[in-house]
């Protein structure tokens, strides 16, 4: 699963210019679900999300408060598109995106996992598979990337629990194991 994550002063979403949600402070998240993701990325997501300390604190220190700390309210929307590649040519390729009833299930599941590890009425989200108008105030702005499967620039720990930042393998293929990620070696 794949999420951009914005500090927001508002946000709103509008379907066929209806109001669907809108948030006061808080978090904007895009939300793209890969084919291959799974409730262990729902997990991971929701709880990076939720934790991510992207506020300032009483004495305006930054990086001190989540969105739970000073009580804010998240946006969801789904966005398919941040699945994309676009490595070759200028037409996105979309085969990594979930298909979308499988898609708009594990969603739904992502949703009910936000609203179950913080207060349920302060998660909004817009309309799954609509053409949605967007609207927000980005505080900062502060914006973050976040992906469940992107470990490629990671190389497992060392011996000591360090982590070393190095170059990926050719494959480019990585899985998630309870230790952390596992970089597959060269054929």
């Amino acid at each position: 699963m794949r999420a951009v994550v914005q500090r927001v002063a508002s946000a709103s979403v509008t379907v066929d210019g209806k109001g669907i949600s809108s948030i006061s402070k808080g978090l904007m998240v895009l939300v793209g679900i890969g084919s291959e993701d799974t409730p262990v990325d729902i997990d991971i997501l929701s709880n990076k999300i939720l934790g991510l300390r992207v506020f300032p604190d009483a004495n305006e220190t930054m990086w001190k408060n989540s969105v739970k700390d000073i009580s804010g309210e998240v946006l969801c929307v789904s966005q398919f598109t941040l699945m994309a590649n676009t490595s070759k040519g200028n037409k996105p390729d979309f085969h990594r995106a979930m298909s979308s009833e499988s898609s708009r299930q594990l969603y739904y599941a992502f949703l009910s996992k936000m609203r179950q590890l913080y207060v349920a009425d302060r998660i909004q989200d817009g309309q799954f598979g609509a053409m949605m108008d967007v609207t927000l105030t980005n505080e900062g702005p502060v914006t973050f990337t976040l992906d469940t499967r992107k470990f490629e620039y990671v190389t497992p720990s060392t011996d000591n629990g360090d982590r070393k930042v190095g170059k990926s393998s050719k494959t480019g293929k990585s899985t998630l194991t309870p230790d952390g990620p596992e970089i597959a070696s060269e054929p």
